[in-house]
């Protein structure tokens, strides 16, 4: 993470993926981002995550919420290109 400049992470545990849940939670947290984790990364760094988010096993609440957070602009770009794709079908 040392002068990052994006920090990315996804879900841990995936829908039909419940009966690993545990051993995945145990195996990642090392991997979890949090304030200490970004204090390594590059002073203007972004933090992404694909949503939806379990707040406190990828990220922390204080870095989801925090000024380098840029989840939550991720997942409108990620809504508008959705609606695009549909009326490009839907027109065809």
């Amino acid at each position: 993470m040392k002068d990052a400049d994006v920090l990315c992470t996804d879900v841990w545990v995936s829908m039909g993926e419940e009966s690993e849940a545990e051993k995945r939670r145990r195996d990642l947290h090392a991997y979890r981002i949090d304030g200490e984790i970004l204090s390594l990364a590059a002073d203007d760094a972004i933090v992404l995550h694909c949503m939806p988010v379990h707040i406190g096993e990828e990220l922390t609440e204080d870095v989801l919420y925090g000024e380098h957070s840029a989840v939550f602009e991720q997942a409108e770009n990620r809504l508008h290109t959705q609606k695009a794709l549909l009326l490009k079908l839907l027109s065809e």
